[in-house]
């Protein structure tokens, strides 16, 4: 006679397993909120560096025109030309040109020469306002070669880092450019795309803004861009997350001056 399971087995059997499923989707929601918060920390944390650093130095990190004053010349660097590009050092940087853009100047070759984008980390580490430490340079990649970890912060969402640069109002590609900004980004790994759902975008945006992508100082790209495709519902001033998009596509900004 073939024996098979009672009723009564069964229903623990899936009750056992509907248990198991809720745990892990719960320890995943846990997880995850965990990292939003932690985002939300390094979102203001490095703000409030980057004010400190301002007030004491009477300048922006990475475009401080003196900054060998304070920290030394890189090896094999002149201070702020050329060779400052392909420098790699942690204890020693170079200057910036003062001009109030995080950016860098192009030379021939069309590569960021000053790499203000990437001193701007090593400038603010080095005046011990944020944890690690950063090379400033390209480490021999292109003009906008991110290595998170070694020349800009690891996010702490999974696979992300923290970049900044100028964005000219002029033919941006994200919401509140009707004024020329610094603007701290957070992306992949890769540096261009998202890592934030609309609607823990949106969460973000809240807790530090107006929950607004087109307005404050906590934006997103451009809907049209090719950086930002399906994140919130339109391109202009009045935009809204859309919350029915459930693709981690959005890529914040946060205004840094």
């Amino acid at each position: 006679m073939l024996k098979g399971f009672s009723l009564v087995e069964l229903s623990i059997v899936l009750v056992i397993l509907g248990l198991l499923t809720g745990g892990i989707l719960g320890g995943q929601s846990l997880i995850r909120a965990a990292e939003m918060r932690a985002a939300t920390t390094q979102f203001t944390q490095y703000h409030t560096a980057t004010y400190t650093f301002r007030d004491k130095y009477f300048g922006l990190p990475g475009d401080l025109r003196n900054a060998t004053s304070f920290w030394g010349i890189a090896a094999g660097a002149t201070g702020s030309d050329d060779t400052c590009y392909a420098a790699v050092v942690t204890d020693d940087t170079c200057n910036g040109d003062g001009n109030g853009q995080i950016s860098g100047q192009s030379n021939a070759t069309g590569n960021n020469t000053l790499n203000e984008r990437f001193r701007f980390w090593q400038h603010l580490a080095l005046a011990g306002l944020v944890e690690g430490s950063y090379t400033g340079a390209t480490n021999g990649g292109g003009g906008n070669m991110r290595l998170a970890g070694l020349n800009v912060p690891r996010g702490r969402m999974p696979n992300s880092l923290y970049q900044t640069f100028y964005v000219a109002s002029t033919g941006s590609e994200y919401y509140a450019a009707t004024v020329s900004h610094n603007v701290m980004n957070l992306s992949d790994s890769g540096g261009a795309s998202g890592v934030l759902k609309p609607e823990e975008a949106w969460n973000l945006d809240t807790k530090i803004d107006d929950g607004k992508p087109g307005l404050g100082k906590f934006n997103s790209f451009l809907d049209t861009s090719s950086f930002g495709p399906n994140c919130s519902t339109n391109d202009t001033s009045s935009a809204e997350y859309d919350f029915s998009i459930t693709a981690p596509n959005c890529r914040p900004l946060y205004q840094i001056d």
